[in-house]
């Protein structure tokens, strides 16, 4: 077995540090304070090369691996989350699904200005009354001559509201099978549509510099042939899409640990109480100990998943897993983090109270904690319900 990363992975890493700690970590709390997404920066990302990672370069990718966009993800949420998630959001449920189930023309004809970060893409899962049960999605389609009729509403949707959004990729029932159940597929709705409508959510706790949209569709009518793949399969490819999507968000959950453990480490050695630094008490150096044990393991249990997927071995499992450890790894460092700065962690003057709060998403987003254990239940053979 061999841990050692390539020579590109970790020019990559040292990159994307680089370029998170020069250019985004000084506007950070600034752009969380506005709820402000921050064109300047998605520009520099993009001319980084962080959109389009994956995909091959016939459609203007960067034609990376699987971890190289994990490793990327990871280093943008060591120093923010919204940022990551911009990213994240923009490669796993934007581009992925347009890349893997796409046709050769909606390929040719969306994915190159995705790739080079000039427009983003939303995915459209999430409704009011449909989240971890997501089969449940109340938004129609009705194929009418040559077009589809949508109605219904999203809501929580990443990247979908921005001034570059070209558009969303939508789960929508288009009729019943013959055992009852919807038949579910997933559509392609370009932005300005007649009759859909994207609004920028305000008011968040987390990731507030990042754009997140409500959708609603009103007698939305889109092209025959915006179907996304084959009809009926669009509840596949939405959770084929979030199994890569929870490496993605484990990559934050990561990131965001080492983040606050970095910063955790760096106050408790500069801080001092009773004549010594407070890192050198025991409560506190355990806690730091604890950190750094419990992220070397999330980052083993990520990159694991990683390679699985990047060898087209089965991964969906370790997704889960990592999804669900790295979450909650945050968590725990998160926590320690704002007891190790005492009342200064619970200020905004400090990186640690966004982290705080940026951290409690990826135990909801893309499935919550609750549904990971359920599917990890499932792939052990416990056949939970």
């Amino acid at each position: 077995m061999d841990f050692t990363l390539s020579t590109e992975h970790e020019i990559l890493r040292d990159t994307v540090r680089s370029f998170a700690e020069n250019e985004i970590q000084p506007v950070a709390r600034e752009l969380d304070e506005r709820e402000a997404f921050s064109y300047e920066t998605m520009a520099k990302m993009a001319e980084l090369g962080l959109f389009g990672i994956f995909v091959s370069e016939a459609y203007g990718g960067q034609a990376m691996d699987y971890l190289s966009y994990i490793i990327a993800v990871e280093e943008l949420a060591r120093v923010d989350g919204s940022h990551a998630a911009t990213v994240a959001a923009g490669n796993s449920l934007g581009i992925g699904p347009l890349y893997y189930f796409g046709s050769e023309e909606q390929k040719r004809r969306y994915l190159p200005q995705l790739c080079r970060g000039e427009t983003l893409w939303g995915f459209g899962l999430t409704e009011p009354n449909a989240g971890s049960d997501a089969a449940n999605t109340r938004t129609t389609a009705v194929l009418d001559g040559n077009e589809w009729v949508i109605n219904g509403s999203k809501i929580f949707i990443t990247n979908a509201a921005t001034d570059i959004t070209a558009g969303v990729t939508v789960l929508a029932r288009t009729g019943t099978r013959p055992n009852g159940k919807p038949e579910l597929s997933c559509l392609l709705v370009e932005t300005g549509a007649r009759g859909f409508t994207a609004r920028p959510m305000h008011g968040k706790m987390m990731w507030r510099a990042s754009n997140t949209a409500e959708l609603y569709f009103e007698d939305c009518r889109v092209p025959r042939e915006n179907l996304l793949g084959e009809r009926g399969h669009g509840f596949h490819q939405m959770m084929q899409t979030l199994d890569g999507g929870r490496l993605s968000i484990a990559a934050m959950g990561l990131g965001g640990a080492q983040g606050c453990f970095d910063r955790a480490l760096r106050y408790a050695n500069q801080r001092e109480q009773f004549g010594r630094p407070i890192a050198t008490f025991q409560a506190n150096a355990f806690k730091l100990a604890d950190m750094a044990t419990e992220i070397e393991c999330a980052r083993l249990l990520l990159y694991k998943a990683c390679w699985l997927r990047d060898r087209e071995l089965p991964f969906a499992k370790e997704a889960a897993m990592a999804k669900l450890y790295c979450s909650e790894v945050m968590y725990r460092c998160a926590n320690h983090a704002v007891q190790l700065h005492g009342g200064y962690g619970l200020m905004k003057e400090y990186d640690v109270e966004r982290f705080y709060r940026d951290q409690k998403l990826l135990e909801i987003g893309e499935g919550t904690s609750e549904v990971q254990r359920i599917v990890i239940s499932r792939h052990i053979g416990a056949r939970c319900l």
